[in-house]
């Protein structure tokens, strides 16, 4: 499979964001579109996926960007997220499957060898326990496969799958709170487009937490459990396409009417996939992707 690349005079800029606080650029790249920004529990490196690998951003000093070689691995997508161990990093690849490797590089183990058949994986989230991962599934074969992508858990020691959802609407992005005791996703269960809700961890008490006209994909808790940021697609966009104009957004995690816009900026998949609040839950990182007509 082809891996995204960035367009003839695009950038790829990686940003961190204070909140209450304009935005700051920490790094600028002409040859890698990376993706999906994690904060490392050192507070000082971000891990982001680009061209099938994994790479560190030191935020220290000048800002430098440096291989993780992860190997037994087929090509890594955008869905990675860390074990709350700190020396992990899960990581989902083109072949459907998710791994487990050292965060510092190394031979990656497969998770899923007890998958079901013909059941795709995307990575989202780890329970706050370090016992179970959240991940989008995804059956093959069904006619329309991504009318199917539902909520699962299952355990990090493989098996135990459990289902959340059932559509009606594909849903995306799960991952825990910091307590264990909710998911956060987005679905298009409610009215045919995109909105941002929530589950508990044994499939009752589904609830809604966005309203508007928005497309609104990709709910990350800060560790902190106070806020929540997400990524705001233009009405009417179906699927979280790349280079389209979209707003990075953050909100109280007990107050969805305080919604504020902290960027207007082209970019999409690969902005905001996974989880990239600090571990002091003071800032969050994400990814522009410019290019001539959009700066």
């Amino acid at each position: 499979m082809d891996m995204p690349q960035l367009l003839p005079g695009q950038a790829c800029r990686i940003w961190t964001a204070e909140l209450g606080k304009e935005p700051l650029k920490q790094f600028e790249s002409f040859e890698y579109l990376l993706e999906s920004p994690n904060w490392l529990s050192s507070g000082d490196t971000l891990v982001l996926n680009g061209d099938g690998r994994l790479w560190r951003l030191s935020l220290v000093g000048r800002p430098q960007l440096g291989q993780i070689v992860i190997t037994d691995i087929p090509q890594l997508n955008n869905d990675h997220v860390l074990d709350p161990d700190g020396k992990h990093i899960y990581l989902s690849a083109y072949d459907g499957q998710m791994y487990r490797a050292e965060v510092l590089g190394g031979v990656a183990e497969l998770v899923t060898k007890d998958a079901p058949d013909g059941l795709l994986h995307y990575l989202h989230g780890v329970d706050p326990s370090g016992d179970r991962l959240a991940f989008i599934g995804i059956q093959v074969g069904t006619g329309n496969w991504w009318e199917r992508a539902d909520v699962f858990t299952m355990s990090v020691n493989g098996g135990d799958y459990r289902q959340l959802t059932s559509g009606p609407g594909p849903s995306d992005g799960c991952e825990y709170t910091p307590d264990g005791e909710w998911i956060y996703f987005n679905t298009e269960i409610f009215d045919g487009h995109a909105q941002i809700a929530r589950v508990r961890v044994d499939g009752s008490g589904i609830e809604q937490l966005t309203f508007d006209e928005f497309v609104n994909w990709f709910p990350h808790i800060s560790p902190d459990g106070k806020w929540a940021n997400y990524i705001s697609f233009p009405p009417g966009t179906r699927g979280h396409p790349s280079n389209v104009w979209v707003d990075v957004k953050a909100v109280a995690l007990e107050d969805w009417r305080s919604t504020a816009t902290v960027a207007h900026l082209f970019g999409g998949q690969g902005t905001l996939n996974t989880n990239s609040w600090s571990p002091d839950s003071s800032a969050f990182a994400f990814v522009s992707y410019p290019t001539n007509a959009g700066e």
